[in-house]
């Protein structure tokens, strides 16, 4: 039996640690974006790299944090009994906590009702068909109240619908903008006035225009396109300033070297101008998505359109005892989803800016 040499199981040994370590520095950028930053010091003192200095990144990252929302929670609960509405006193946590259980527990109810829905409607329809009665069948939709999570993906594919719009609005005007300080002269004036606008100011005359011009029968409702116009309106700015400083900002000497090589202006953009701008321009995206995501909400509770705004809305109306706390989940849902969408972003921006900062 061959005898092990301990020196050759010891450089194993710190070859598996090595690659283990290097595998985590490769992951720690997209733990960033993601949310969790604590996972590399956490994996890394696993690995038995510095597991001090580790635990006093996981203090920051983690335990901070943590301890943070801890307290949070803690003030919540203790304060908002002590304040008293026309709806009654302010619901803590666990009250907020049985109405999102609530809420869910109601979705659930409402998909078992589809479904039993469409499972009489197909009965029906067979019955019809078995007695020959062909010309009397019918499939109908199911038009049950939407569910909350229904109301979420509407504010979801709206917000996604105006950022689409903006993006395509403001990255071509941007890119033109900072390209041609004739442009950019014409444009700067429009993007001060209008900038400031606020989305109440936007949404009358949307609502009057799509009315006008929109007939609501190509598969997307008015109120649909009239919040995804709002969105676009007041959130295509962020995106238009930034991709005009980022493009007028690239590297003289880019520009010259495409003059040299007889660019045409199409690969100018697209080989020089944009992998230059791409980090401002993602910025841009960023804050228009995060102005967009706000904007929206606002306009869903005054233009009663369909979405998380509305819910507010009608829950405030409702004026029930459980309506503030039905509120309070949909504020906690609003900014749960604003983040996520901006980590989201983030995590489009590192693919293809193919940036080492995290």
């Amino acid at each position: 039996m061959t005898a092990i040499d301990p020196s050759q199981l010891a450089e194993a040994r710190e070859a598996k640690r090595t690659r283990r370590l290097t595998r985590i520095n490769k992951a720690e950028g997209w733990f960033k974006v993601i949310g969790l930053p604590f996972m590399a010091p956490l994996l890394r003192a696993i690995a038995g790299d510095d597991p001090r200095g580790q635990m006093k990144l996981l203090w920051q990252t983690l335990f901070v944090p943590i301890l943070s929302i801890l307290c949070f929670l803690g003030l919540w609960a203790v304060l908002a009994p002590k304040v008293h509405t026309s709806l009654g006193t302010i619901p803590g946590p666990a009250q907020v906590w049985s109405q999102a259980v609530a809420l869910d527990a109601a979705a659930d109810r409402e998909a078992e009702r589809r479904v039993a829905f469409y499972e009489r409607q197909e009965e029906r329809n067979a019955k019809l068909i078995a007695d020959g009665q062909r010309d009397k069948v019918q499939n109908r939709e199911y038009t049950g109240r939407p569910t909350y999570y229904d109301q979420i993906w509407t504010s979801i594919k709206t917000v996604f619908m105006g950022f689409v719009l903006a993006t395509l609005v403001a990255v071509p005007l941007g890119i033109a903008a900072g390209l041609s300080p004739t442009v950019n002269a014409a444009i700067n004036p429009l993007v001060q006035i209008f900038k400031p606008v606020s989305p109440l100011a936007w949404l009358p005359i949307v609502t009057m225009v799509v009315s006008a011009l929109a007939s609501g029968d190509g598969g997307m409702s008015r109120s649909f396109i009239i919040s995804a116009i709002t969105v676009t309106l007041c959130s295509l700015w962020p995106t238009l300033i930034n991709t005009s400083l980022g493009v007028a900002s690239i590297d003289k000497d880019l520009v010259n070297v495409g003059k040299v090589l007889k660019l045409s202006p199409w690969a100018r953009v697209t080989r020089l101008v944009l992998p230059s701008a791409l980090p401002l321009i993602f910025t841009g995206l960023r804050l228009s998505l995060g102005v967009g995501w706000m904007v929206l909400i606002a306009a869903e509770m005054l233009a009663q359109n369909p979405g998380l705004g509305k819910f507010v809305w009608d829950e405030f109306q409702n004026g029930s005892s459980d309506s503030l706390a039905r509120i309070m989940v949909a504020v906690l849902t609003i900014g749960i989803i604003g983040f996520l969408l901006d980590r989201m972003m983030f995590a489009i921006q590192n693919l293809i800016t193919f940036s080492d900062k995290r």
